[in-house]
């Protein structure tokens, strides 16, 4: 009998996000399990064994029904061996083998990848990209992920940097970035980044009405940014203006290479809607190539926290068919 059943797997920071599918997309069941950081992470994969091999059984789904799994994590991965460089925000030390431990519990096919390049997979097979052959996708969070799609498939580059769209540099001596360096991408666009700018612009514009939502609920979001920037607050309209200018600077830039016919944007900054996708767009068409950006449509990523365990299953589809 052929296997008929993927696993997909999304390894984060607080939790741990998992599905089994059947081949064709439709999800049996997902679930999610606190992600154990004690001891440097070491009891992570056996956690996920565990947890999956319960739930194949409760849906009397065979091990040998499943054709593989798929995992996305944080941080810097080689995707050819599985292993973590780095982790941070897990624990992992350097060369955390996470592929070769999943296989070895599990007897399965294992196949690792970013968690942003995989949410990228997800949305391009059933949210936002609807299978385009070039794409690019950007997470705007706490930080800035990306995924790039060339051909059908993920960009990973010699040893799986590609696609760190939050790691260009956009100034040479703006503010520090968890990467080491300064001035990243991720440092001005983010919510981190804009709430950082908004609580600094305080100082020269006191008036401001986020003044008043910061001392009434003790910190800010980016949410407060864009409502306050439709009441007409000039701080915060200038803050958005200012992200959508380097942003759509940045993404112009890559789309000289990718030449998408796609750019997905996701991410709980991506919740504003319109509101961040037309300053957006403006922004990347005055920088874009005029033949470039005829090419290209903007959307909203569909798929929500969904994206990274559907990318993880299609990776394994990717792999063995």
């Amino acid at each position: 009998m052929n296997p008929e059943y993927l696993v997909g797997i999304d390894i984060g920071g607080t939790t741990v996000k998992m599905a089994i599918f059947e081949k064709e997309g439709t999800i049996i069941e997902k679930w999610e399990i606190p992600t154990n950081k004690d001891n440097q992470g070491i009891s992570i994969p056996n956690d996920i064994w565990t947890s999956i091999k319960n739930k194949l059984q409760s849906n009397s789904v065979s091990v040998s029904s499943v054709l593989g799994m798929g995992v996305g994590a944080p941080g810097f991965i080689d995707s050819d061996i599985g292993n973590i460089y780095e982790a941070v925000n897990i624990g992992w030390k350097k060369n955390f083998d996470l592929g070769n431990q999943l296989h070895l519990a599990s007897e399965l096919p294992v196949f690792v990848d970013n968690d942003a390049n995989l949410a990228a997979l997800g949305e391009n097979w059933k949210g936002a990209g609807n299978l385009a052959e070039n794409l690019i996708a950007i997470t705007i969070g706490t930080g800035v992920g990306g995924g790039i799609i060339t051909n059908g498939q993920v960009v990973n580059g010699s040893n799986g940097t590609a696609g760190e769209i939050g790691h260009i540099m956009v100034e040479q001596h703006g503010a520090p970035c968890n990467c080491g360096r300064n001035g990243c991408l991720e440092t001005v666009t983010s919510a981190t980044g804009m709430v950082r700018q908004a609580k600094e612009g305080l100082t020269s514009q006191p008036t401001s009405v986020l003044k008043e939502m910061l001392e009434k609920n003790g910190d800010l979001t980016t949410k407060d940014l864009f409502d306050a920037a439709k009441d007409g607050d000039a701080l915060s309209i200038s803050i958005i203006e200012r992200v959508s200018d380097v942003l759509g600077l940045a993404i112009a830039n890559v789309a000289t290479i990718v030449n998408p016919s796609k750019i997905v944007i996701g991410g709980g900054v991506s919740k504003a809607g319109d509101d961040l996708l037309i300053p957006l767009r403006k922004a990347f068409d005055a920088y874009c190539l005029p033949r470039i950006s005829e090419a290209c449509e903007f959307r909203i990523a569909q798929l929500g926290n969904d994206a990274g365990v559907y990318g993880a299953a299609y990776l394994v589809k990717q792999k063995l068919g």
